[in-house]
Parts: structure tokens; sequence; C-alpha cells
């Protein structure tokens, strides 16, 4: 199961947070900065998967950004890597995928990883499908 998905820049500011099992708001800054460090400061040739505590991070870095996903022992590490590259694919596909983007898009972002991820499991992979609800919405919004 998916704990939480964290993406934050180089300087580990978390610029998304989304959390699937409950954590007390005072506790997720620090367990935000400790997930963080522990990546940031891992090598490129280290492998992108780490033990924490009573779960497990999969992480990967795109440009600036680094997303981390904690993740319950036995969810399977590869599929995660995968959702987490799938999942900048269609921020691709939307967004000319900036960091300024994001920050300015964050419903959006949130609405992407709402049609992929539900209750901490994997529900949609299919970029098309993940984009239509999105889609709809500049529809209805544009002016005619």
């Amino acid at each position: 199961m998916i704990k939480f998905l964290l993406m934050v820049n180089k300087q580990g500011q978390t610029r998304l947070s989304k959390y699937y099992e409950r954590v007390d708001i005072g506790k997720r800054p620090f367990l935000e900065a400790d997930v963080v460090k522990g990546c940031l400061s891992r090598k490129k040739e280290e492998c992108s998967f780490v033990e924490y505590k009573d779960f497990k991070l999969v992480y990967r870095q795109y440009a600036a950004l680094f997303i981390v996903v904690g993740i319950s022992d036995t969810e399977n590490e590869l599929s995660i890597y995968e959702l987490v590259h799938n999942f900048v694919e269609v921020l691709d596909k939307y967004f000319s995928h900036s960091e300024l983007d994001i920050m300015l898009n964050l419903d959006k972002v949130h609405i992407i990883l709402d049609e992929m991820i539900q209750n901490g499991h994997i529900v949609e992979t299919n970029k098309n499908r993940i984009l239509a609800p999105l889609l709809a919405l500049d529809q209805m919004s544009e002016p005619h």
C-alpha cells in the first residue's frame, strides 16, 4: 500500500505532499524533512529503494525534482518505481513539466494523483484516461 507521495526540489522544499495513511499534521514536517534528507543525500549510483523505519521509500529524480513514495513492506518496489515514471509522463503530457507549472497548478496535480491512486492503491495507469477529467474541465472553462 502507498502511504504517501512527496514531490520535493533539490533544496529539500516540499512542493506537493499527498498522504494515504493518517499522519498527524504536526508530525508531517518532521517526517518529510527526515525522508527527504535521506533520499537527497544518496548518490546517483545508489539504489532508489530505501528501508525507512517500518516502511520503504521509492524515489526518482527528474531534473530539479525528486518524487518520493512511502510504501508498506508488502508493496512491490518496481511497480511503484514505474508508477512514479508514469506520473511524471502524465505531468509532461499536460504541463511543460517545470517546477513553476506544478506550483501554480497544484489543484490539477492533485486531480492527476487522485485519478491514479485511491486509498493508497494504484487504480489507473492509462495516460489518456488519467487526463480525461482535466481535459473535460479545461474544455468547460474555455470561453466559447
